[in-house]
């Protein structure tokens, strides 16, 4: 057999693999448009409505985005994929409960993706597209349906979700004991200012042997004692808050030199507070100062509430050592152990010459002459306060616990609360109905702490029960430290403004609105005041 021709081969199977390519070429072209083709079919009846609602959004594109619509419109991409991401977080925490760390990974990532979409929307302003929300919702909703077909069945989550849902509970109330209670530290706490006002003052008073000359002259005068004067006291650890108390009386006196003050303070405070009424003048008026730990007679034998804070168990209540979630965190703040507080129930005994006094809270601003407190009929009562049940929960039933038969059988939970801060006491009505010894009495009936919440007011109105007489509410107006909302005719009305609660005005947290009233009593010509409390 006669062989072709070299030259004649090399054609053959050039055209043959032409041929090849050229078929494969056609069928390719004819498979993406059989492709694409059945692709647009199926995909039509899924992306009609997203179609239309991308075309609703491009005519309102050019508008500035309400987000807060997009995210309530049941049409948006926005709102749709706001709830795939709530869903998609609940299979998260279930996907890590079974270890199914693979998925827990992938949905994490898609609401991350999710998130940031949303994000981008609300800083340009603008709805998402069909072209950027398509994607994330196909496959976010493909993971979801892959957490559905596993073992996450509809008791499974339910349960699951309840037990996190308690877990989450119980995390936001210790998170809110612990900022209540840091609040509170934060409104206890002594500024750097006034830190620094203490220091100057005590060396100050160790430094000049003058002063302490001047403060027993001040003790051994009978200005002190004489009852044709009027009496103001102040129990506090605070030099320019207890300044701004006496400051403001004074100068909204009609006869300051009248005046006498006595102030109570701690051995820790007492140089720096001798220090400040010594070298400061107050229009003639009389300033005594004196320290808690002179009172020999206070002691745990004869005073039950300084034999409860001496306790271990109230201490730790106190202090950190019992966390009992179910108590108000409010009422344990430390301040409560304070035996300053307590000094308001043994006024008598601190002054035993005197028969009437004005009691004034280191936190109240004096605007008007309070001299006329002093002539007030009390009707035989002990103490004259303003009430405080305009509104319903200042009762006595808001106070004490009426669960408990020795507080029902002998108070009625309907009476009218009364405030401490600034109170008129008839200390002759006090001895004769031994208005002390009431006090010690349900002192050692609260030994458990059963019967009212912890403070002073509590115990204050078991033993001024039947012994307070109303005041007019213009004489003493409180909630300046913690109200934003009083009545600015209110406050210019009142004898006395009081800032109880935690946001004290020499505070960096007290209320901006109501720092003036109490910075305008501020002794700014002391040299020690531009050195600490203006730097």
């Amino acid at each position: 057999m006669r062989r072709r021709p070299a030259d004649f081969r090399r054609p053959v199977r050039r055209r043959f693999t032409h041929w090849i390519w050229a078929l494969f070429g056609v069928f390719t072209i004819v498979g993406l448009v059989l492709f694409v083709v059945h692709h647009n079919q199926s995909e039509d009846r899924i992306e009609q409505p997203l179609l239309e609602r991308n075309s609703r959004i491009e005519q309102v594109a050019h508008d500035r985005l309400n987000f807060t619509e997009e995210i309530s419109s049941a049409t948006s991409f926005s709102r749709q994929l706001s709830e795939q991401i709530t869903l998609a977080k609940a299979y998260l925490v279930i996907a890590k409960e079974h270890s199914n760390l693979h998925l827990a990974w992938e949905l994490s990532s898609k609401i991350r993706s999710s998130q940031l979409l949303l994000s981008k929307a609300v800083m340009r302003g603008e709805p998402i597209t069909l072209e950027e929300a398509e994607p994330i919702i196909k496959s976010l909703s493909a993971l979801i349906f892959k957490a559905q077909d596993t073992h996450y069945d509809i008791s499974t989550t339910i349960m699951t979700m309840k037990s996190h849902i308690q877990a989450l509970e119980e995390r936001a109330n210790a998170a809110t004991v612990q900022s209540t209670v840091f609040g509170q530290l934060a409104a206890e706490a002594l500024p750097k200012s006034l830190h620094c006002l203490n220091v100057k003052l005590i060396a100050d008073w160790m430094r000049y042997p003058s002063f302490q000359e001047q403060a027993d002259e001040r003790r051994n005068s009978q200005r002190v004692v004489d009852n044709n004067l009027y009496h103001f006291c102040i129990f506090s650890d605070n030099v320019l808050a207890t300044s701004v108390v006496v400051n403001s009386t004074v100068l909204n006196a009609d006869h300051p030199k009248q005046l006498v003050f006595h102030i109570v303070t701690n051995e820790i405070n007492y140089g720096a507070m001798q220090s400040w009424f010594l070298s400061n003048d107050f229009k003639g008026s009389t300033i005594e100062v004196q320290k808690i730990e002179d009172f020999s007679w206070l002691n745990a034998s004869y005073a039950p509430v300084l034999k409860q804070m001496l306790d271990p168990n109230t201490r730790a209540y106190y202090f950190g050592g019992l966390q009992d979630l179910a108590v108000e965190p409010k009422l344990r703040n430390p301040k409560y152990l304070l035996l300053l507080n307590h000094l308001r129930f043994y006024i008598p005994e601190i002054y035993p010459q005197l028969e009437k006094v004005v009691f004034l809270d280191d936190d109240v601003v004096v605007q008007k002459d309070l001299t006329p407190l002093f002539s007030l009929d009390l009707h035989g009562n002990v103490n004259g306060a303003v009430e405080t049940c305009l509104e319903a929960f200042h009762r006595y039933y808001k106070y004490l616990n009426f669960s408990n038969s020795i507080i029902s059988s002998k108070f009625d939970p309907q009476a009218c609360g009364w405030a401490f801060g600034m109170n008129v006491f008839d200390l002759v009505a006090w001895r004769k109905a031994n208005v002390t010894g009431r006090y010690h009495y349900w002192q050692e009936q609260n030994a458990d702490g059963l019967l009212w919440k912890p403070g002073t007011l509590p115990p204050g109105l078991l033993t001024f029960y039947g012994l307070t007489e109303p005041l007019d509410r213009r004489w003493h107006v409180l909630g300046l430290g913690y109200d934003l909302n009083i009545d600015n005719r209110l406050i210019e009305s009142a004898a006395v403004i009081h800032f109880n609660g935690n946001m004290k005005p020499w505070m960096k947290l007290g209320i901006t609105r109501y720092k003036p009233l109490w910075k305008h009593y501020i002794n700014q010509s002391h040299p020690y005041f531009e050195d600490c409390i203006t730097s």
